[in-house]
Parts: C-alpha cells; structure tokens; sequence
C-alpha cells in the first residue's frame, strides 16, 4: 500500500435486504434529501423575517403539495438527463433499460432540468411566482446534493484521480493507487459551503426580497464548484476528457453558470419586492 493511503472503509451499499427487497443507502440518500429540503422550505415561507412586509410568497400547504411535483423531476430528470448527457448510444440500443434506475446513473443536470420543468408548471398551475419558488428551491438543493455525494462516495463511483495528498483513499474498484476523494469535495462544497453562503445572502442580506436572486446564486455556486470538483474527478470511462481538462461535467456546469449570473443582476436590479 503506498504511504499515507487510506484504505476505502467498505460499506456495504446496500442498508438492508429482506429477500428480493433491497434499502441502499443511495435511495435513502435520495429520500432524506427530498424530505429535508421540503422542511428547510416549509420553515423559509413561514419565518416573516426573510421576507418584504406584504411580499407574495408561498404557503406552507404549497410547499407540501409542491414536493410530490419535484420528487418525479428529479427522479425522472436525472435518469432521462443521464440517458440523454453521458451514454444516449447505449440506451439506444437498450431502450428497456432506461427506467431501471437502481442499476445506477443519475446526472445532477438532468434533475435539475426536472425540477425547473417541475417549478414551471406547478407554479402556473398554482398561481404562484416563479421566481420566489425557485429561490425556496434553490436554498434548499445543497442538502440533497450533500446527501447524494455521500451516497456516491459508499457507492465507490464518480472518484477521483491518483494522488499523493494523505488524505488520498484506496477504492476497491479504483486500482492500487490512493485517489482524491472527489465525492467528499463536492458534498462539502456543492452541499456545506453552497448552502451556508446562500443561508447567509438569503438572511443577513435579504436576496429573498429579490425574487430570483437566491436561484441565480444556486446556478452561479454549483456550477463553479462542480467545475472545481471536476479538476479533480475522474470522468466517466465512456466519455473522458472532450479536449484538454474539459469534461462533460463542466460543460454543462457552462450554461448554468452564465444564466445564473445573468438572472442574478437582472434580479438585484429590480426593486425589493413589496
């Protein structure tokens, strides 16, 4: 074993088994990230004081309604982005096995693509503001992207490359050489870092009174800290590098990371919402 290498603590991914039934700890990552989200925005909506005097905001009621809608983005989002992003050539010859999501392939920006489809139509069905809601969505996301790096780090996938720093770990399925381990980046940055800068923009600067700014924040953070991620992370085999050091991670980190920005200055622009 090379010096300073920490060997992988084998987890076993799956929690319990009771006979064909299977818990993995990767759905329950799924599940606790949903669930603690929608408490997160319940109690964002309810707490006057990120908000203008008589600001339009959701109720709690809405919010409670509003989790079922995003629960289906971004199961449905994440398997379709995934088919569509990182293996199309492969499903197209295996149609049957686009919905067999416990075989694994999740993509972050497909979800994310679910949940703004999710935002749409609920919000119009609603009678709701848009841009509010994708704020309360936005505030809350690095919890189930925490949780969802984690899943992926018992899940020895999406590692990173050989390295020499100490804290270099030894996936069973990652050859002899210690690697970073890049799932544990991104759940402290994608999850810890991202949601205490927007706790802080959304309650000691009032970005809630912005609608729309907290949401541009989210797409500003994740994208910058994914590609930063993506420094250090292996990309998939079937994929690897598009020219140089891009990958298709921080490609499509590219998109979010412009129209975050720009939906940013349009929103601190305005006046606070009254």
């Amino acid at each position: 074993m090379p010096a300073f290498a920490i060997p992988f603590p084998h987890i076993d991914p799956v929690l319990i088994e009771l006979g064909p039934l299977a818990i993995r700890w990767y759905a329950l990552a799924y599940i606790a990230g949903i669930l603690l989200a929608w408490r997160y925005m319940r109690t964002a909506v309810m707490n006057d004081r990120f908000w203008g005097a008589s600001q339009q905001r959701p109720t709690a009621g809405d919010i409670d309604d509003f989790v079922v809608w995003a629960a289906l983005g971004i199961v449905l989002g994440g398997r379709l982005g995934y088919v569509l992003f990182y293996n199309p050539a492969y499903y197209a010859a295996n149609p049957g096995e686009i919905l067999a999501v416990w075989t694994g392939g999740m993509a972050f920006h497909g979800g994310f693509l679910g949940v703004v489809v999710a935002m749409v139509a609920y919000s119009y069905a609603k009678g709701l503001s848009l841009l509010t809601l994708m704020d309360l969505c936005g505030i809350a996301a690095p919890i189930g992207l925490f949780f969802g790096r984690l899943a992926n780090f018992i899940n020895t996938e999406l590692w990173g490359r050989p390295t020499d720093v100490p804290w270099g770990v030894i996936f069973p399925n990652g050859g002899p050489l210690p690697r970073h381990p890049s799932q544990l980046y991104e759940a402290a940055l994608e999850g810890i870092l991202l949601f205490i800068i927007l706790r802080v923009l959304m309650k000691r600067f009032k970005f809630m009174h912005h609608p729309g700014a907290l949401a541009g924040c989210f797409a500003v953070g994740y994208g910058v800290f994914r590609s930063i991620a993506e420094l250090y992370r292996v990309p998939d085999a079937h994929i690897g590098y598009l020219s140089g050091f891009l990958t298709m991670g921080i490609l499509l980190s590219l998109p979010m990371i412009i129209a975050g920005a720009v939906l940013t200055v349009y929103a601190l622009r305005k006046a606070p919402a009254k």
